[in-house]
């Protein structure tokens, strides 16, 4: 990093990162039956859903999930698609930053959020009535099917640490 001041001295300043964890196993390569059968999955779950929806839903799950490969992975694909930043930004903390979003954005984002963590063994009965207000039957399915699908890729990310940082959008579609 260079900084000139005012004065016209410039200061050079290096910055170390922390070095990169390789993944634990190629997942994809070990079981390419089961990674195509998760493509197939991905490609039926995301039928019938609003694109950006989609994608704001696969970052929370993967942000809970501490799943950094498919944070950078769907922040990237979802900034290339037209979101803003700021609303990205503002998933972590959505339930305080509810103005960015509409309300049938909110109820997928708190059914997203019970689906995943599942801390009492199940979703509540209040996040699933207001997920249902605002989806059709056969879009909530879908939308169920999408936050699943995440999840179990979130796993398989997590699982064999797969590397961030690499991903360029639209790298798999």
């Amino acid at each position: 990093m260079t900084t000139t001041h005012s004065d016209d001295t410039t200061d050079t300043t290096t910055v170390e990162y922390a070095a990169e964890q390789p993944a634990r196993l190629d997942w994809a390569k070990h079981a390419p039956e089961v990674y195509k059968a998760m493509v197939r999955l991905e490609i039926a779950a995301r039928q019938g859903l609003d694109h950006k929806l989609y994608e704001l839903v696969k970052i929370r799950a993967s942000q809970i999930n501490h799943c950094a490969f498919c944070i950078d992975m769907h922040t990237k694909d979802t900034l290339a698609a037209g979101e803003s930043v700021e609303r990205i930004l503002q998933l972590s903390a959505w339930d305080e930053s509810r103005h960015f979003y509409t309300a049938k954005e909110l109820a997928a984002l708190e059914l997203t959020e019970a689906v995943t963590v599942l801390t009492d063994g199940f979703v509540p009965d209040e996040v699933y009535e207001k997920a249902a207000k605002h989806f059709e039957e056969a879009e909530l399915a879908q939308l169920i099917a999408a936050i699943t699908t995440i999840n179990a890729w979130n796993r398989f990310g997590v699982t064999c640490r797969m590397t961030p940082g690499h991903y360029q959008p639209g790298q798999y579609k």
